[in-house]
């Protein structure tokens, strides 16, 4: 085989090699922003509990005023902690900044595991803000659950004791 035979079988193989990394960059890129994720932080901390995965113990996950912020790209996602609210209510706020028509759930749960919180805001309308006070219930360890559908945007919420 001649040297110039080989240097243009070397340069194909080459064009080929640098054909197929430059098509598996493009779908390692396209896959990154094709997963959908939702990040909820509560207090500093991520939260990635499920409900399926969540059992209130004898402490709660948090003490104190809550203040929450999570994101989506578009995903679905239910997240649920539980915290110490030694008052019989609780005030609350949220708002979001959806750029579709994802939707926000906060629901809110006594020591007797009454619900006293079930609010919602829906993306892409009006308002986009939620606040006031939840219904008397019994001191305790209460549980929060967030559900976001759809949800692509930011948004924060916040807890403190009332009464």
């Amino acid at each position: 085989m001649s040297f110039k035979s080989r240097t243009a079988k070397a340069t194909i193989l080459l064009q080929f090699l640098a054909l197929v990394i430059a098509m598996l960059s493009i779908t390692a890129c396209s896959n990154e922003e094709d997963v959908s994720s939702i990040t909820l932080r509560v207090n500093g901390t991520t939260i990635s509990t499920e409900p399926s995965g969540f059992v209130v113990g004898d402490r709660s996950d948090f003490n104190g005023d809550i203040d929450a912020s999570f994101t989506g790209n578009g995903a679905s996602a239910t997240r649920i902690f539980s915290w110490n609210n030694n008052l019989r209510t609780a005030d609350y706020n949220a708002d979001i900044t959806a750029t579709s028509d994802g939707s926000f759930r906060i629901i809110v749960r006594d020591a007797e595991e009454t619900i006293v919180l079930d609010r919602s805001i829906q993306g892409g309308a009006e308002p986009d803000s939620i606040d006031g006070v939840t219904s008397a219930g019994t001191s305790g360890i209460w549980t929060v659950t967030i559900e976001v559908t759809n949800f692509r945007g930011d948004g924060s919420f916040s807890l403190s004791e009332g009464d």
